[in-house]
C-alpha cells in the first residue's frame, strides 16, 4: 500500500440550510488502491462524493490533491485535477454508440468536423487497456447493451482521460452474479493500472473482495478508515449501524474518532 494518499480531506464540514450532512469529515484515497466509501442510507456518502467532485462547495476544511491545497468550485476543476465520478445512473445516452457516449460533450475535432477516426481509435484502446471483451463493437448502440456492459462503458468513459481517482457509485447494484464479477474485476483492474479507486457499496461481499481500505461514514462522521485485512464483516457492519466496533470507530463521549 503507498504511504502518500493522492487525495486528503481534513475537517470537512457540509450543511444544507440546518441540517449538517458532514461533520468534520477525514479521508484518505491511495494511488494503486481500492477504497471503499460504506455507511447507512443518509451518512453522507453521495455529499461527500458531491462535494469531491464540485457539485457541491465545503462549508469548511482542507481539500488536498497531490500534496497540494486546492480550491474545487465546479465539476470542471474536479475534471482538470483527474477526478471523474460514474453516478450510479451512469449518464449514458441510449440513442448513441460507444464511442459517442464515451467522448459526449468533450469531442474531438479535425478543423470544423468530429475527428471520428481519432476517438474510435482512442475508446478502443481504453476499452483494450481496461482488458474489456464483453463488447463486440464500439459503434453498438448503448441501448443493445447489458447492465454489466454499460456499466463497463461508464467506467471506460471516466478513465478516458487520464483521471487519477475514478469515485465508482454503487456499480454492481442492479447487476446480476456474472455481470457483478465482470465489474468487479474491471474495479481491481483500474487499481493494478495505479489509479486511485473509491467504490460506494453496500454490498459488503463486493467491499471485501475488492478493496484494500474500507471507510465507514455514520451519520455525517468519519467512524473509521481501516485496512480491508484488519477488520471483519461484522466489525463494518457494526461501524455502518452504530458507529463504533469494539475499540474502533466513534467515542460516544465526543464523536472523536478512536
Amino acid at each position: 500500500m503507498t504511504a502518500t494518499p493522492i487525495l486528503r480531506l481534513r475537517g470537512i464540514d457540509k450543511s444544507f440550510g440546518a441540517v449538517q450532512v458532514l461533520h468534520d469529515v477525514s479521508f484518505d484515497v491511495h494511488p494503486g488502491e481500492v477504497t471503499a466509501l460504506v455507511g447507512d442510507n443518509g451518512a453522507g456518502k453521495s455529499t461527500l462524493v458531491k462535494c469531491i467532485g464540485g457539485i457541491h462547495p465545503f462549508d469548511g476544511g482542507e481539500y488536498w490533491f497531490e500534496n497540494e491545497q486546492v480550491q474545487v468550485h465546479s465539476p470542471r476543476d474536479a475534471a482538470a485535477m483527474g477526478v471523474e465520478i460514474v453516478y450510479q445512473d451512469l449518464a449514458l445516452c441510449d440513442n448513441l454508440d460507444i464511442v459517442q457516449n464515451m467522448f459526449l460533450g468533450r469531442e474531438k475535432r479535425r478543423g470544423l468536423v468530429l475527428d471520428d477516426a481519432t476517438m474510435e481509435e482512442m475508446a478502443a484502446q481504453t476499452l483494450e487497456g481496461l482488458s474489456v471483451r464483453t463488447v463486440k463493437s464500439i459503434r453498438q448502440q448503448v441501448s443493445s447493451l447489458s447492465g454489466g456492459q454499460r456499466q463497463t462503458v461508464a467506467i471506460a468513459k471516466a478513465v478516458l482521460w487520464n483521471s487519477k481517482v475514478v469515485i465508482l457509485d454503487e456499480p454492481t447494484a442492479a447487476l446480476g452474479v456474472a455481470q457483478t464479477a465482470q465489474v468487479l474485476e474491471l474495479v481491481r483492474r483500474l487499481a493494478d493500472n495505479g489509479l486511485a479507486v473509491v467504490l460506494i457499496s453496500h454490498n459488503m461481499n463486493d467491499v471485501f473482495a475488492v478493496s484494500d481500505r474500507i471507510a465507514a461514514l455514520y451519520l455525517g462522521r468519519m467512524a473509521a478508515q481501516v485496512s480491508t485485512s484488519d477488520v471483519t464483516h461484522s466489525q463494518i457492519v457494526e461501524l455502518i449501524t452504530s458507529g463504533r466496533s469494539g475499540d474502533l470507530g466513534l467515542a460516544h463521549s465526543n464523536g472523536a474518532t478512536a
